[in-house]
């Protein structure tokens, strides 16, 4: 029983639970840096399909116990067998985990936010850039160190990076391993904000807040319309806002922002 407690411990948790409207994802393996373990990505893979077609909820997010946020796949523990993986073995299996969590994070209706504190590495970076909203800690640090490694980027790095920084600093990441802290981050446009690690906990709680109060069905549509019309033409971008228009003005929450327009007061939306 002890040994079987300890390789849980070892291998680590992923914590999901409700907090009314707001699921709250922890990465617990704290010993590690957060890094995850295949376990670990089963549980965060599952926890946001399942929240992709969850009505009642609002808002996501996504913290790391202890010190750190996540320092990445665990690829140590991956090379460690005495058996060599079958030919292709990568291009079967990360699609369906660490791509498929960056894929989710992208694609679910519902905002998204991150608390980062110490170290975001790897896909723990990733994670955090896939992210709508992340609030780091001031003495965060983001770390995309796969040359440093000997193999190359995974988990969106090189899609996500050049569109929120550019490609010379993408570039400064990516080839030369470079560090970055929050404030560079935040001045970058990697992140949504910084703040100090005793505030930094109320300033994401304040977002999440905000968010889930808001109209959550207008909130997915433009969340997909940001990501799909990077790459259209403005007449298709244009004539992708003509559907989600025509989706969000039947709303229940179009109805109440048009009444407490009218009323001049705050509206009280239900996410429907």
């Amino acid at each position: 029983m002890g040994d079987q407690s300890s390789t849980a411990a070892a291998d680590g948790s992923v914590h999901v639970s409700r907090d009314a409207t707001i699921l709250r994802i922890v990465l617990d393996r704290p010993a590690h840096r957060n890094s995850l373990s295949h376990a670990m990505i089963d549980t965060l893979v599952a926890a946001l399909t399942d929240a992709s077609t969850d009505d009642a909820l609002r808002a996501v997010h996504i913290s790391g116990a202890g010190s750190d946020f996540c320092s990445g796949a665990d690829w140590v523990a991956t090379n460690s067998g005495s058996g060599r993986p079958r030919t292709g073995d990568l291009i079967r299996r990360i699609p369906l985990t660490a791509h498929r969590v960056i894929e989710l994070l992208a694609t679910i209706a519902l905002p998204v936010v991150c608390t980062v504190r110490g170290w975001a590495v790897g896909l723990g970076c990733n994670i955090a850039l896939a992210a709508d909203f992340t609030v780091a800690a001031q003495d965060a640090v983001f770390w995309e160190p796969f040359v440093d490694r000997g193999f190359t980027p995974d988990s969106g790095a090189t899609w996500l990076l050049p569109r929120l920084v550019g490609v010379a600093k993408a570039r400064r990441m990516l080839l030369l391993g470079e560090k970055v802290g929050a404030s560079d981050a935040v001045d970058w446009g990697m992140i949504h904000g910084a703040a100090s690690p005793e505030e930094v906990d109320a300033v994401a709680e304040e977002l999440l807040a905000r968010l889930a109060a808001g109209p959550t069905v207008a909130l997915g549509l433009t969340k997909s319309a940001i990501r799909t019309n990077a790459n259209a033409t403005l007449a298709a971008a244009m004539n992708q806002e003509l559907y989600d228009l025509e989706l969000s003005c039947r709303t229940a929450d179009f109805k109440e922002g048009l009444t407490a327009f009218r009323e001049r007061r705050t509206p009280g939306f239900s996410g429907r």
